[in-house]
């Protein structure tokens, strides 16, 4: 019931930015934190970034002030805007929320080049 569907990954040069959408159904993004993860080869699963219901944003240090986490209610979908990408970001990158049960998208892959 609950689908998030992950779009926008590619191949990236390093500098450059992309958006991640997460198109969300069977739950309000307004109504609940939706979180950004990722997970590069060889690597543990990683959270990145949460938007809170009120609007208030977690990131981790690896890309704090490169990443801005943001939604539209109105879309219920919830975006991630990756600027001054570097190599070390290329990852699947999975939309994810908690709402009763833990809910995953199928993942985008991000690949950047130097």
């Amino acid at each position: 019931q609950v689908q998030l569907v992950e779009s926008g990954g590619g191949l990236v040069q390093a500098g450059r930015s992309l958006r991640l959408s997460c198109a969300a159904s069977g739950i309000d993004v307004g109504r609940n934190a939706m979180n950004w993860y990722r997970q590069a080869p060889g690597k543990e699963r990683e959270l990145v970034a949460v938007i809170f219901r009120l609007g208030t944003t977690y990131y981790a240090d690896s890309v704090k002030g490169r990443f801005t986490i943001s939604r539209d209610d109105a879309k219920n979908t919830v975006y991630l805007q990756m600027n001054s990408l570097k190599p070390e970001d290329t990852a699947v990158y999975y939309c994810n929320v908690n709402s009763g049960q833990t809910y995953w998208g199928k993942g985008t892959l991000v690949t950047v080049s130097s």
